[in-house]
């Protein structure tokens, strides 16, 4: 297929495209071990003749991290399509990465192609490593020779694999069994048209709807996360539903050792404890609990309120009778509060909440102790 691009994003927020030459389609021919015998190499063919896609890109990176961010966007495209998991330690994603250093306005110079390189970390590495290796070549007054090269992770090296000379090295040639293929183009509206909202289109959407630019990163950086958001987010606050999942439930992912895939507490329950904050019948603070009780698998958050008695204080009532108990227990700081020590204040507030186990509504309980407080 013909020409394209992908922009991607770098640590510092620039932004970069990179050129698509083309995607073809080869069958793959199986693969060589070298590593499971001492003297000897094995063949292996399980997946000869398996379709595989390749995507050949322009040589319009220049450096270790816009290689990682390339490969990390061009993998996260495929598995938001469903046309690949990505899972690049499990062979269903490679990649072929080529090298070639040059000083600034010099012609590109020789590359070397390191084959099969099995994860973004290990990319980015056998870029550094590969480009440090051809620069001490060309200062050491040598020649790079045009190669195929393995990236030894372990040592973290580079080692020559075999001579490779040109693309007319792969013996190129026409099938007369195939005859060309031509598409519809109706099809091809159809499928484009079928296509699912792409990571930079569901970004953009989340920053309109209020989130920052590096929330509206996070949730979008898989499919499974943003699908759990969305659900999480329907018809409610977005913000708080981001500040929820990329807080407290990321952290209780990472406690459990569980993923988004695999949810202690689905999005639909998350929801539902939003809708409880929104219409004030729990605090935030509350909230936190109830989440916990959730992940212990105590049923949907409305339950949990209802069975343990968290439902939030609102009753001016006993607020005020929770404040004047707390006034009388601490004379002496009410007294240093009514003299002009204002961040006394805060204090009140936390002893007060504390009274009523954490249960009353926070704006009451301010605007009752201003007016309890006050001289």
């Amino acid at each position: 297929m013909g020409a394209g691009e992908i922009e991607i994003t770098l640590e510092d927020g620039s932004r970069k495209t990179i050129g698509i030459t083309r995607l073809h389609l080869e069958q793959d021919a199986g693969k060589s071990l070298h590593d499971q015998h001492p003297s000897k190499s094995f063949i292996d063919l399980n997946r000869s003749g398996v379709a595989l896609m390749e995507i050949v890109s322009e040589p319009d990176m220049r450096s270790p991290e816009e290689a990682g961010a390339y490969v990390a966007k061009l993998r996260q495209i495929l598995r938001y399509l469903g046309t690949c998991d990505g899972n690049m330690d499990e062979g269903s994603m490679r990649v072929d990465v080529n090298v070639s250093v040059r000083r600034p306005g010099e012609a590109f110079r020789t590359r070397c192609e390191i084959k099969n390189v099995n994860s973004v970390k290990f990319v980015m590495q056998a870029v550094e490593v590969e480009a440090r290796r051809q620069i001490e070549v060309w200062e050491s007054g040598g020649e790079v020779h045009q190669e195929t090269r393995l990236f030894d992770t372990a040592r973290g090296v580079t080692r020559s694999m075999r001579s490779k000379e040109d693309a007319h090295d792969y013996r190129y040639f026409p099938d007369p069994d195939l005859p060309p293929l031509v598409l519809e183009q109706s099809w091809v509206d159809q499928l484009r048209a079928a296509l699912p909202e792409l990571p930079d289109a569901r970004r953009a959407r989340y920053v309109a709807m209020g989130l920052t630019p590096y929330d509206a990163h996070v949730l979008t950086l898989d499919r499974e996360t943003a699908a759990f958001f969305e659900t999480m987010a329907q018809n409610r606050d977005a913000k708080l539903a981001a500040n929820w999942l990329t807080g407290d439930y990321f952290a209780a992912l990472n406690r459990l050792r569980r993923d988004i895939v695999d949810p202690p507490v689905n999005a639909a329950h998350m929801g539902e404890l939003l809708d409880l904050i929104a219409d004030k019948t729990i605090s935030g603070t509350i909230a936190k609990q109830v989440f916990e009780h959730m992940l212990a698998g105590e049923g949907a958050p409305a339950v949990i309120v209802q069975a343990r008695g968290l439902r939030q204080v609102t009753d001016t009532g006993a607020i005020e009778a929770a404040i004047r108990q707390v006034m009388e227990a601490n004379a002496d700081k009410l007294a240093e509060y009514r003299s002009g020590k204002d961040k006394l204040f805060g204090f009140f507030v936390g002893q007060v909440m504390k009274a009523m186990a954490g249960k009353g509504n926070p704006a009451a309980v301010n605007d009752l102790l201003k007016t309890m407080l006050a001289p």
